[in-house]
């Protein structure tokens, strides 16, 4: 991965590329606090702000992507040839080849006012490397399309976006003032997050409503190396991009309805913390709980894989409202 580093103070302009749909807007992103309610002594933070939509909300945005991804039509392979696979894949093969999908990634570190608390360009690279090796199949889940360009990163020194809560003002303002690119550009945010939160993310669906919000957000002791203990691997960057290409979290909608809209991944109850090895909530005969996926909430140190229906209902995702 190619990058360069830039340090910013201050306010920079950027200019955004207007989505080719426009979807409607989603409720504010709130963290589901039923969560610490099934957490295990490990779950000193609450892994991710994401919002879990109600039943009739993923009705909604499913009902949106499937008229948006039918206008579209699907991604095709290198060659010609439609990639064939459904909207939830369902155990298909990757629409498009692995690793065929590069994504440019603009890395931003928020510093206080004096310049303390940011990460360093190593640990930006070891973060990096983390979400390349997830999503290439190379910790031992399926690969996916998606390969990451590390492309630059930035230094801003800032007190008030050191500490931007999620929704807020300030978040807005920092995301207004330093996202580069349009829909299909990843831009990460790295800072102190607050409220007992890893991180958080905005789904494909939801750019051309708010382009400037769009992105991921991480804490920065989550980072390989951090302090965040038991979520110090780099894995917190991992699931926060999933949401970014269009994943749910593997126990959206619990034991019933359509779960997160991939039929690979095992019901799940409520989120699983640690690594609680054979854990079944949904009472499901002998098929356990999604544990080791990165899209629940287990220990970085057990989370390991994507199915071959996540890869394929990200790539759709993706194609649909990034490119």
């Amino acid at each position: 991965m190619n990058s360069k580093t830039k340090f910013i103070c201050g306010v920079t302009s950027a200019l955004f590329t207007a989505a080719m749909f426009t979807a409607p807007a989603m409720a504010k992103p709130n963290p589901n606090q039923s969560a610490w309610e099934n957490a295990n002594p490990n779950a000193k933070f609450l892994r991710c702000g994401t919002e879990d939509l109600t039943e009739s909300q993923m009705q909604a945005a499913e009902d949106q992507f499937r008229k948006f991804s039918a206008l579209k039509g699907k991604p095709t392979k290198p060659g010609g040839g439609n990639g064939g696979g459904g909207g939830d894949g369902g155990g298909d093969p990757v629409v498009r080849p692995a690793g065929s999908v590069s994504i440019d990634v603009y890395f931003h570190v928020i510093r206080d006012d004096n310049g303390n608390g940011g990460n360093t360009q190593g640990e930006v690279d070891a973060q990096m490397q983390v979400i390349e090796n997830a999503y290439s199949g190379g910790s031992g889940g399926v690969p996916t399309p998606f390969t990451f360009n590390l492309v630059e990163t930035t230094y801003t020194n800032n007190s008030a976006w050191y500490s931007a809560s999620q929704g807020s003002a300030a978040e807005q303002q920092m995301k207004t003032a330093l996202r580069v690119g349009g829909p299909e550009t990843l831009n990460i945010y790295s800072y102190n997050v607050g409220g007992g939160l890893l991180g958080w993310a905005t789904f494909p669906s939801s750019y051309a409503s708010n382009p400037d919000y769009d992105g991921v957000v991480i804490l920065n002791s989550s980072v390989p190396g951090g302090t965040s203990a038991p979520y110090n691997e780099g894995d917190t960057g991992t699931h926060e991009v999933g949401h970014w290409l269009g994943l749910y979290h593997t126990f959206q909608g619990g034991c019933n309805g359509g779960g997160d809209q991939v039929s690979d991944t095992a019901a799940e109850r409520s989120p699983a913390y640690g690594c609680p090895v054979g854990r079944d909530t949904c009472r499901k005969g002998g098929e356990p709980d999604p544990i080791y996926n990165f899209m629940d909430y287990t220990d970085d140190s057990c989370m390991f894989k994507f199915t071959p229906g996540q890869a394929a209902r990200a790539d759709l995702q993706s194609f649909t409202y990034r490119e």
